[in-house]
């Protein structure tokens, strides 16, 4: 099912007007309804239109967090939380959210959740009772905890935790260990995104996720940019995380 008509809540203008260019991009035929900057004036909009097919919905608003909208309105259309804080990750799972992407948004993570929206409107009617449905379509029952690879004749079992870095070279998905050994996993890194606890991991950029307890040294680049230094780093890796994703990592490493 398209989706043609989305509500952004959003009081960031450059966020706001970034995730339009990606939503007009990705789905040119979308219209996009409103941009509204608060609980306030999202509540007086929702309670005189009609309802949108989905709400792009930010969490940190100037008067308070967006979960309050849902107490004063009974809100109907599924939600893609966005924002640059992971610790509302399960609190906005408990309202109409079908997908929940931190800051700076990426082009292929806004896709990846509208063909998440796509898929289930097809395949689940959506009403805000459905919401144990959702839960059980889109996350994981744990986060990761083991791998299972390859070894030899056989197998051996490596822990998440002994897990320095991952990395892709040549397509193939890569985990450094904290020995130093390297071991293919079969996963990509698109997954172990999605299966691995955000506390620990964190999506340096296309090609590395790498464990808080890795990181050796962060350094300023230049433009805004970090150069990492991690553990066990191979002497031909460059690690670089982007200005937009910059402040989200400091963030992370910070808390």
């Amino acid at each position: 099912m398209k989706i043609n008509k989305i509500l952004i809540i959003e009081d960031e203008k450059l966020n706001a007007d970034r995730l339009k260019r990606l939503l007009l991009k990705l789905r040119p035929h979308v219209e996009i309804m409103s941009v509204e900057e608060s609980i306030t004036s999202a509540v007086e909009w929702l309670n005189h239109h009609p309802a949108p097919d989905m709400i792009m919905m930010d969490v940190r608003l100037a008067d308070g967090l967006s979960f309050e909208i849902f107490n004063k309105f009974d809100i109907r259309s599924p939600v893609i939380f966005t924002t640059a804080y992971d610790e509302y990750a399960v609190q906005a799972f408990k309202y109409n959210s079908i997908d929940y992407l931190l800051k700076p948004i990426e082009e292929d993570e806004l896709e990846t959740a509208l063909r998440r929206y796509e898929t289930f409107i097809e395949t689940v009617p959506f009403v805000g009772t459905a919401i144990e449905g959702l839960l059980n379509y889109i996350q994981p029952k744990d986060y990761r905890k083991r791998f299972l690879l390859a070894h030899r004749d056989g197998y051996k079992t490596v822990l998440a935790e002994d897990i320095l870095y991952f990395y892709t070279e040549l397509g193939i998905s890569k985990a450094v260990l904290n020995t130093g050994a390297v071991e293919n996993v079969p996963q990509t890194l698109e997954e172990l995104e999605r299966q691995l606890d955000p506390k620990f991991f964190f999506r340096a950029n296309r090609q590395f996720i790498i464990h808080i307890d890795s990181v050796k040294q962060v350094l300023n680049h230049f433009n805004g940019k970090l150069k990492l230094e991690l553990r066990k780093q191979q002497p031909d890796m460059e690690i670089i995380v982007s200005r937009e994703k910059a402040s989200v990592f400091k963030s992370w490493m910070d808390y």
